[in-house]
């Protein structure tokens, strides 16, 4: 396994993550921000940085990525860190458990928000040209932190209350980096095709219509009455559905 990393603002948590090549592990105080430390030092972390925050309630983690087409393309690689954060969640769960996405960002458990995904590049990139790094951020709940009666926020889960048990931050982190470099393998042998399917068989049912993934990512909806509706992407990757603003975590 490769050393772990310890920036200014990182330090050691109780067990160093297992992940596999080309991994590297930068680790933060319980009070940082992964997915701020790794797009404010993505350029000299570089590629295959992977950003941990340990806490008790949350699992925090990003990724730094290289990527290799023009940003309007390349924020596909969006699809590829949700559909890996769902498979690790998936290989974690209970049997039956289900899991899915509301678009294009949010993770659900058995209809409960438990977090999400988040991607970032640099600021005045241009759509035509490739970027300098791509950071795809994740946060899941596994703990309630709060002493309010179960049953106040039905919308919302924690992974501890789903039947995961005293799952640590660690085995998550460690199960979507495998997932991640798995799809990514995925899609630089077969295209984003396969992709896609997955991301898209992922999918909270109640879009109203036939769903699919054009070149830039884009969703399209396709209606009975052969309409078809636009959800860009870059739009909604602006501000996260799932993300609390105030706490930093997912919302309640």
């Amino acid at each position: 396994m490769p050393p772990e990393r310890h920036g200014r603002t990182g330090k050691s948590y109780a067990r160093a993550l297992d992940l596999p090549p080309p991994f590297r592990l930068e680790t933060l105080r319980e009070a940082g921000d992964a997915f701020a430390h790794a797009r404010a030092n993505a350029a000299t972390l570089g590629a295959g940085t992977l950003v941990f925050v340990g806490r008790f309630d949350l699992a925090e983690f990003a990724v730094v990525l290289e990527p290799d087409e023009k940003l309007a393309a390349s924020r596909r690689a969006f699809y590829v860190g949700m559909v890996a954060l769902a498979d690790a969640l998936a290989g974690l769960a209970p049997p039956e458990k289900p899991i899915d996405i509301a678009w294009p960002d949010a993770i659900h458990v058995d209809r409960g928000l438990v977090g999400g995904g988040r991607l970032a590049w640099p600021a005045g990139a241009d759509e035509g040209e490739v970027p300098d790094w791509l950071v795809f951020g994740a946060t899941v709940r596994t703990a309630s932190m709060t002493n309010e009666e179960a049953g106040l926020h039905p919308l919302a889960t924690a992974l501890a209350d789903e039947g995961f048990g005293e799952l640590g931050a660690e085995r998550i982190a460690e199960g979507f980096a495998r997932h991640l470099m798995i799809a990514t393998d995925r899609w630089q042998e077969r295209g984003f095709a396969p992709i896609a399917a997955d991301y898209l068989a992922k999918l909270q049912s109640g879009l109203g219509g036939r769903s699919a993934l054009d070149a830039s990512g884009d969703l399209l909806i396709r209606r009975a009455d052969r309409t078809v509706e636009r959800r860009s992407l870059a739009a909604s990757l602006k501000m996260p559905s799932w993300l609390d603003p105030k706490t930093g975590g997912p919302r309640l």
